[in-house]
């Protein structure tokens, strides 16, 4: 089915009465599963085909048939859908500064430290991406900040720099129709700091000891909930969570919303705290951390020949998304535009990708299809690249698929230096890719010894690069075979 869904939304209407029309697209790929159709050519002139094959399944004969070279993609013209980005905040290993930030990645700062919030000194795997010094003074009330799980502290903080940095001040707000203005902050895994000292509770006290802060802490929603609460923003407002892919989930939703004039301005991010004794522990019951804790600041290493699994991360990545016609009519400071996303699933496995890159490849090819851009305009891609065997070379390889022509793409992997943030990984990693774009240089991929021969796309090892990026691509996955890509390039009005 998946297959069948990604033949349908990118250029070809697969039926089973064995009728078939073609529609405008970027891309089509094979149908893996059903029975391989020819190669379809992906150019800046669009797509171009040269016959067909239709087979019999259980769903009914499919077709796929042959259509003339279609005009290459277009991008959005109509301010009122056109998306931009006019505001970023964040709550990373590097502080909550978003430019402090970007400067540690481009001189190639690990962040990765032993952990020491809770006692690890038992465990396999014992150093993280662990926030230190975190204050949300002047974001969240005394109060408050005393009860809340981390990770809603990380989603304050960073959702309130962000419409601060959109100038989007509660005066300014107070002015505006919050009915028009949402917010989509999502986390993989919730306030699990909360669930676990309420499991401990009942366990060790009995049920009366249970806190009522257990469930509203740590359902995936408060996040946004809280967020709303304390600026009084009143338009669409949920959660989304799946597992890695979060984020980008969650700007994919946001930016449907303002395209389908639900909203004039979305708060879309994701935030994570899961360095706790859970939920170190549960990720090494699963086998999938590195456990170089003889030397923590070189365990994150995305396709290197000796990596041996992902460092766990934390914090938070939001941006404020806002409909062109919106922010120009407020004066408002064009960062970025978003172009596009997309999403998919695997339909595979629970943890490990599928080897052929199917559902990534496929993943690519819808964002671009949204976008409105071409292969060939694409030249940086910030990779999901988390430093596991199967993942890192999954994602070249669905990627390669794409862009068969990789010359001039560079591609780095964030999480090198600041591990893997989980439902945050997304947010942070679209701050980056947002400063490549402003700034004109790439953070490096560090720990970059001996790249694995299939990775032959420049990873930008070990030292930053200039480079002027005309389209950029961020890939997210998540456990549970969950895809998501978003395109951003340079706003030109």
């Amino acid at each position: 089915m998946a297959a069948i869904a990604s033949a349908s939304s990118s250029g070809l209407i697969l039926e089973k009465s064995g009728k078939s029309s073609a529609r405008n697209g970027v891309s089509m790929f094979q149908y893996n599963g059903l029975r391989a159709v020819e190669t379809m050519h992906v150019g800046s002139t669009g797509i171009r085909t040269t016959g067909f094959i239709s087979t019999s399944s259980k769903w009914g004969r499919i077709k796929a048939m042959a259509s003339p070279t279609v005009s290459a993609p277009k991008r959005e013209t109509d301010p009122k859908k056109r998306i931009v980005i006019t505001g970023m905040g964040l709550v990373s290993v590097f502080g909550s500064d978003v430019d402090t930030f970007y400067n540690k990645l481009l001189d190639g700062v690990s962040g990765i430290t032993p952990i020491d919030r809770f006692d690890a000194s038992e465990y396999s795997v014992r150093f993280s991406g662990q926030i230190r010094d975190f204050t949300s003074k002047g974001y969240i009330d005394g109060k408050s900040d005393r009860r809340l799980d981390d990770v809603w502290r990380y989603c304050l903080v960073s959702g309130k720099r962000a419409l601060d940095d959109a100038s989007l001040s509660k005066d300014v707000l107070e002015k505006m129709d919050k009915t028009r203005i949402g917010v989509l902050v999502g986390s993989g895994m919730g306030g699990i700091s909360a669930f676990s000292n309420g499991v401990e509770a009942l366990v060790l006290k009995g049920y009366k000891k249970i806190t009522p802060f257990f469930i509203p802490y740590s359902i995936t929603n408060m996040g946004s909930a809280l967020l709303a609460i304390d600026t009084g923003l009143m338009g669409p407002n949920y959660s989304i969570s799946t597992a890695c892919a979060t984020a980008n989930y969650c700007f994919f939703a946001a930016a449907n919303h303002i395209r389908r004039g639900d909203a004039d301005i979305m708060v879309a991010g994701g935030a994570e705290s899961a360095i706790t004794p859970a939920g170190v522990g549960g990720f090494i019951a699963c086998r999938a951390l590195s456990s170089r804790n003889d030397n923590p600041q070189e365990a994150s290493r995305p396709w290197d020949k000796n990596r041996d699994g992902f460092v766990i991360g934390e914090g938070a990545g939001v941006l404020i998304m806002e409909s062109l016609e919106h922010a120009v009519k407020r004066g408002a400071n064009i960062i970025a535009e978003y172009l596009g996303g997309a999403v998919t699933c695997d339909a595979h496995h629970m943890t490990d990708p599928r080897k052929d890159g199917l559902g990534v490849s496929s993943c690519i090819i819808k964002s671009l299809q949204d976008a409105g851009v071409a292969p060939e305009e694409v030249n940086y891609v910030n990779a999901h690249a988390t430093s596991t065997l199967a993942g890192d070379l999954a994602e070249v390889n669905a990627i390669k698929k794409v862009f068969k022509d990789t010359s001039e793409i560079k591609m780095n992997g964030t999480k090198s230096m600041i591990g893997h943030g989980l439902g945050a990984a997304g947010g942070l990693e679209a701050i980056a890719t947002i400063k490549a774009i402003t700034t004109g240089w790439l953070h490096p991929t560090i720990n970059q010894y001996e790249l694995e021969p299939e990775v032959t796309i420049d990873t930008v090892p070990n030292v930053k690069k200039q480079h002027e990026v005309n389209v950029a691509i961020s890939n997210s996955f998540g456990f549970g075979g969950h895809n998501s890509v978003v395109v951003f390039a340079p706003f030109k009005p």
